[in-house]
């Protein structure tokens, strides 16, 4: 029954919802193509990885949700496992608590700390929320040991500690000009987690280049570890930031030679989405709609990511940076302007600017 099910499936993006005996969703997916994503749970189940061949052992149906993109499937697949959270969802993800990197300016010895949470009224410096702990603490561990500040005295009590003696700490604690030079340190680290400073990659990457010329393998294989968690690090306060600043973001994505998608996004939301005709395109129409939606949704300004936006904020900063789409952002002054015809020039350009459709 399943197998003739999937026959009929459409080769169009979309969600599909594992079901088991019960009729309770065990897995939400999404696909590109539904037809071919979906046949794969039932070919050549051998190889599939046990988690896999678990979960197919224990579907008795399925149903599909069709989206006319491939993004719209995945922001319906991430809305749906946060709804729903299904079993085998859970289970095919390592457990992740997110995290965020704390940073007191205001302490004598001002440290990186890792926190699952964000208060903002201790007068902090806070990066993330990021999804994995075990990569931000491996991030953490190759900054401080690339910056000589991986302190083994806790209590900072002024005497040096014993990392200070096989080179791995500064001597920050023992006072003096280390603890200004330390000083000087977290001001270098709090610019490279806001994307500001990239010359202690650069340095890791030489240092990496450097111990694998001597052949010293499991040391490179140290650095790259560490330089990849700081460059994810840093991908996902990009993904932060640019959420951050509330944007109102006209896109469009061409569907075929006559027709394309116009999704109005705002932070980590698609506010509206519409199948528009190239021929029946109407500028000044758009605009209106562009305006009057926009000025009907306000974020709180300066309001910082919340753990449950930073999946979509991904997922959209992602889209953008594709060449699935083409966008502007339309500024707050063009909007509250209604006599401004800045939003229909854009408008304009981005419906005639059509890009070739991919077969």
């Amino acid at each position: 029954m399943i197998k003739e099910k999937v026959k009929n499936l459409p080769s169009t993006p979309g969600v599909y919802l594992m079901k088991d005996a019960r009729g309770s969703i065990i897995y939400v997916g999404k696909a590109k193509n539904l037809k071919r994503r979906v046949q794969s749970y039932f070919q050549q189940s051998k190889a599939h990885p046990q988690k896999i061949i678990k979960l197919v052992s224990n579907i008795r149906d399925f149903d599909i949700l069709l989206t006319d993109t491939e993004f719209e499937a995945f922001m319906l697949e991430c809305k749906l496992i946060r709804d729903i959270k299904p079993l085998f969802n859970k289970m095919m993800k390592s457990p992740q608590s997110y995290s965020y990197i704390a940073i007191n300016k205001d302490r004598q010895y001002p440290d990186i700390v890792i926190t699952n949470h964000r208060d903002e009224q201790d007068g902090k410096l806070y990066f993330g929320p990021f999804p994995s702990k075990a990569r931000v603490e491996t991030a953490i561990i190759g900054i401080k040991e690339a910056f000589k500040i991986l302190c083994s005295n806790p209590k900072r009590q002024d005497s040096l500690c014993f990392n200070h003696s096989i080179g791995l700490c500064i001597g920050m604690c023992g006072g003096g000009p280390a603890l200004q030079k330390y000083h000087a340190i977290m001001e270098d680290i709090i610019a490279l987690l806001n994307t500001e400073n990239s010359l202690i990659l650069d340095a890791m990457k030489k240092k990496m280049a450097e111990v694998s010329a001597d052949f010293d393998f499991e040391a490179a294989a140290r650095y790259r570890d560490r330089i990849d968690a700081i460059q994810f690090l840093l991908r996902k306060e990009k993904v932060i930031e640019f959420t951050e600043e509330n944007k109102n973001i006209v896109v469009l994505e061409n569907l075929s030679e006559n027709t394309f998608k116009l999704f109005l996004i705002k932070r980590s939301e698609i506010l509206f989405s519409k199948i528009v005709n190239y021929d029946s395109a109407e500028v000044n129409q758009l605009s209106s709609l562009i305006t009057t939606t926009f000025n009907h949704t306000a974020f709180p300004s300066g309001s910082h990511i919340k753990r449950d936006e930073i999946d979509e904020a991904q997922i959209i900063y992602n889209y953008l940076k594709s060449s699935h789409c083409r966008y502007k952002t339309i500024p707050d002054k063009w909007i509250t302007n209604h006599k401004d015809l800045s939003i229909e020039n854009a408008v304009t350009k981005l419906i005639y600017k059509k890009q070739t459709i991919k077969k």
